[in-house]
């Protein structure tokens, strides 16, 4: 079905419709003019995320609902990070013609999968046309005690370094889904060059052979065995709630932490500016899984580069006071990576031979020039 069939607010509906509020702080969602929230005794976050195809996302290999998911992860992963909980999301959405209603339900089933696994309510939006593909702006609400906020700008000298889960695995999976997709439109073009000169040369023989064996590559799906984790990490991200649930549990309360978006090396160094301190990460500590290690061999990769700058991991980095170190090791899926310094001692990188070198932040940025 054509979404200019419904229109706007009868598209809404109908994604909306049957939607539950879970939270008391809800107190009106979608339906009206705004939300209606409230906060009695808890500090509100709010965080927006922007998603444009072509620059964070590409359809070639990411379906709708995939992406949904994801668009909701990376919202609540922040709500996370400050050490809150998520209540509320907004979702709005600029949309081409070439998408139907149908895709849009897509969309909001995953969308509507990722609230129900951390109990988020999805209160409003927005939605208009676009000439240029799908927009996707999220903002996330959440709340916490003042006392629980964690923000980038507490980490101290001889606090301890931590991060949850491994990283690399998403850049990894990104460069395999690009290398399939660059190999596939490589040989639907080489096709196309080859039909196009059987057609100049009149020769239907071959013309024929190339036009089935071009039918036939559309059809294509590549080989994947083997590289699953891989798959799984950049197309169906986690936000790492269960963390910081555990790290409450264990009455740890972290000084600093970022969720690990554009690279551990990039959140670090907004750790470490923000707080005015420096830091030493030991290259042998880095959490990597095998799939990673195995991936970046493959296509002649550094594996701590990639770990350090790849991006898109949304796990955890965070520091805490050095007397929670036995608290720390207990923590299943929790890696001691390192620990801060003063500032003077720079940001410091340590390899598996001993060599120091400065940590720099080299990871995903959406403004950088391209060379």
């Amino acid at each position: 079905m054509e979404i200019s069939q419904l229109g706007e607010f009868g598209l809404i509906d109908r994604l909306t419709n049957n939607l539950e509020n879970k939270n008391a702080s809800t107190l009106y969602g979608v339906g009206d003019d705004c939300a209606v929230l409230h906060y009695p005794d808890r500090e509100v976050l709010v965080t927006t995320d922007l998603l444009m195809e072509g620059v964070h996302f590409d359809l070639t290999y990411i379906d709708l609902k995939h992406l949904g998911y994801k668009s909701a992860m990376v919202n609540i992963s922040d709500v996370f990070a400050m050490n809150g909980t998520p209540r509320q999301i907004t979702v709005s959405l600029a949309l081409s013609k070439r998408f139907t209603v149908e895709d849009m339900e897509q969309f909001y089933a995953g969308l509507r999968l990722a609230c129900e696994k951390w109990g988020v309510d999805i209160v409003g939006g927005d939605t208009t046309s676009s000439y240029t593909g799908l927009a996707i702006s999220i903002t996330c609400i959440g709340e916490a005690r003042r006392e629980d906020i964690v923000y980038r700008n507490g980490a101290r000298n001889t606090d301890l370094v931590c991060v949850s889960g491994d990283l690399g695995a998403a850049y990894m999976g990104l460069q395999l889904l690009e290398r399939e997709k660059n190999v596939y439109y490589g040989q639907i073009n080489d096709l196309q060059k080859k039909i196009a000169k059987a057609k100049t040369d009149g020769d239907s023989r071959t013309l024929s052979a190339l036009t089935a064996q071009l039918s036939a590559l559309k059809d294509f799906q590549p080989d994947f065995s083997g590289k699953e984790y891989l798959l799984q990490r950049q197309l169906q991200t986690e936000a790492r709630g269960d963390i910081v649930q555990k790290l409450h549990e264990a009455g740890i309360r972290p000084t600093a932490m970022m969720d690990v978006s554009d690279g551990l090396s990039s959140e670090l160094m907004h750790i470490c500016k923000q707080s005015g301190v420096g830091c030493r990460i030991y290259e042998k500590e880095l959490p990597i899984d095998y799939q990673t290690a195995v991936m970046a061999e493959d296509l002649n990769m550094n594996v701590t580069t990639c770990a350090l700058n790849g991006g898109e991991d949304y796990e955890l980095v965070f520091t805490v006071p050095i007397g929670d170190l036995d608290k720390v090791k207990a923590l299943d899926d929790v890696h001691l990576i390192g620990h801060i310094t003063e500032q003077k001692y720079g940001h410091v990188l340590v390899t598996r031979d001993g060599q120091e070198f400065e940590l720099k932040a080299q990871g995903w940025n959406p403004l950088r020039e391209e060379k």
